[in-house]
């Protein structure tokens, strides 16, 4: 596609006008278009069209202004859809003229249809006389004589609709057949985001009803702010929220795996507008930043627990958190004005800061290393296989919500602290936090653990047995073979495949079923499970499972709970 075009999509309110146009939007984003933008009442009404009301001037006016932006977005190349009742053929003809391309979609669909959809009401109120000045009741619409597309939105579904709409525009050649054809896989983004709010004060004030988030999507608030998930710069729009719930790709293209969205409850959500300014509040009340309202729509928890997380289980602690939220979100980009708590620990490095010190190490190749766990011997096996082919190792445990049951992130920290102290050259390896919250989405997470940890400025990350998995709900090795799906360079960073690694008491040392040919009456292996129960016995661990100094370390914490375990963490 070179040239702009105007798709202008008029009918009577609940006609599926908007509907129809997100749809094609996403369909032509889906070909590679990316020059796409829509316009519709909830967009242009916070900025452009504010002081207009419902008089037939006013309404002339309103598709005036219109009319001038998408004259402008058409001329410089963008597919614009234009979604308004416009009923007023004047005014219609008058876009017509200015706008080169201008295509004119009539949402067509019978009054008695248009009565049974409306969710308020008000066409039977109109009807009854309650209200007045209704379009398509009391107050004139003007059907178009002559567009270029008829969709007929009360037999015709959504799909069938967009199709006709494609089909004309590949047959006037607004849009070429090779487009669907021709998706080539966009490298990984190398820049980091930076929402930090340099000058709070330049920024605007809230106008909108205030957001308290949990903890977890106060994580994700910082997380986007300090550039851990670039290329994100807030919260999900719907169109990138589909695609990446249905493809792992963000709206152009670019590789991301998990939903980020901000769920608000009905109240909040009935009350936003688009471009409104919103306050986003932790639980202790302090305001952490702005979002500036971008869309807000609603979302199947079904359909993105089934997609996320491959089951809708509600045992599943993702699934289980997915569903206390609620089903209705709001999008757009964020501005920090205060640092998340977890950004405070000691150890935390942002993007920026974790880049500049392998810079200053000479590190040009950097591998991560994910957990949420205490170290053991299968964990150091592993790191340090690693750390023969690369320059550097990262060790960047994750200290965000986790489930209960976990050992908490000061216990693991710890643990860590203490053995880099004595089995690691300090001169190669790097400890830094990880502050996000544990999704268990198993595969799809560890897509997203290997995004962030390119933001970071590693070149690889360790993948090994069942990683951000929890109970049977993954294949042993799923989350490793979920990168073959993507083309080298769509990620920036190399996954390094490990098997499951064990102490073998016949080869004296660690090993995998690659180097090791004992039966397993010679491994030593222990589940979480067991490890729970023999400290919480106040037992020692055996030394082939985890270090001395390590196994004192979480003896100790299981000592200061009476042998009652350290329960789950927040943080």
């Amino acid at each position: 596609m070179s040239d702009g075009f105007v798709l202008w999509f008029t009918g009577l309110s609940g006609s599926g006008k908007t509907t129809l146009a997100k749809a094609v939007e996403a369909a032509l984003i889906d070909r590679g278009i990316h020059d796409v933008q829509r316009l519709d009442g909830d967009i242009v009404r916070q900025d452009l069209t504010r002081d207009l009301g419902f008089s037939k001037e006013d309404r002339d006016e309103n598709i005036r202004r219109i009319t001038f932006v998408a004259e402008l977005l058409s001329n410089n190349g963008v597919a614009t859809m234009c979604s308004f009742i416009s009923p007023y053929r004047n005014a219609r003809a008058n876009a017509r003229a200015r706008c080169r391309n201008f295509i004119e979609v009539f949402a067509d669909c019978p009054l008695e249809t248009l009565v049974d959809r409306d969710p308020k009401g008000l066409y039977k109120k109109a009807l009854a006389g309650e209200i007045t000045g209704f379009t398509g009741v009391d107050d004139p619409y003007e059907a178009p004589e002559a567009p270029e597309i008829v969709v007929h939105t009360e037999r015709e579904s959504v799909e069938q609709s967009t199709q006709k709409i494609l089909a004309y525009l590949e047959e006037h050649d607004h849009i070429d057949v090779s487009d669907a054809l021709s998706g080539v896989a966009p490298s990984a983004p190398t820049g980091l985001v930076n929402r930090i709010a340099a000058t709070p004060e330049n920024l605007p004030s809230p106008n909108g009803p205030a957001v308290t988030l949990s903890s977890a999507q106060l994580c994700e608030l910082d997380a986007i702010a300090c550039g851990l998930y670039s290329p994100l710069t807030g919260f999900m729009s719907e169109t990138d929220y589909r695609h990446v719930v249905d493809s792992m790709r963000l709206s152009d293209g670019t590789v991301w795996a998990v939903p980020v969205v901000l769920p608000v409850s009905a109240e909040v959500f009935d009350q936003v507008k688009h471009g409104m300014i919103l306050a986003l509040r932790g639980e202790d009340d302090e305001m952490y930043g702005l979002l500036e309202v971008k869309d807000a729509f609603s979302r199947d928890r079904e359909a993105e627990a089934k997609a996320v997380y491959g089951t809708t289980d509600r045992e599943h602690p993702g699934v289980a958190r997915l569903m206390s939220e609620p089903e209705t979100v709001v999008g757009g980009d964020i501005h920090l004005l205060r640092r998340a708590p977890i950004a405070a620990h000691p150890r935390n490095m942002d993007p920026s800061e974790t880049r500049r010190a392998f810079a200053e190490r000479g590190w040009k190749t950097v591998v991560a290393f994910q957990t949420r766990n205490p170290i053991h011997r299968a964990h150091e096996y592993l790191q340090k296989c690693a750390l023969e082919i690369v320059d550097g190792l990262f060790i960047n445990p994750l200290i965000g919500d986790t489930k209960q049951g976990d050992i908490p992130a000061d216990i693991r920290m710890a643990c860590y602290e203490t053995l880099l102290s004595a089995y690691y050259p300090a001169d190669r390896t790097v400890l830094g936090t990880f502050p996000i919250p544990m999704r268990y989405a198993g595969p799809r997470e560890a897509i997203h653990h290997a995004i962030c940890r390119r933001n970071y400025g590693c070149t690889h990350i360790i993948i090994g047995r069942d990683h951000a998995g929890v109970g049977s709900y993954y294949g042993t090795y799923d989350a490793q073979e979920i990168f073959d799906r993507f083309a080298p360079g769509e990620l920036g960073i190399t996954p390094l495949k490990f098997e499951h690694a064990f102490f073998c008491t016949a080869c004296g040392q660690m090993v995998s079923r690659k180097t090791c040919p004992h039966d397993k009456a010679d491994h030593v292996f222990l589940s979480g499970t067991k490890v729970r129960e023999l400290l919480s016995e106040g037992k020692d661990l055996p030394p082939e499972f985890t270090r001395p100094e390590v196994a004192e370390v979480l003896k100790k914490a299981y000592e200061g709970t009476g042998g009652q375990g350290t329960g789950g963490e927040r943080g």
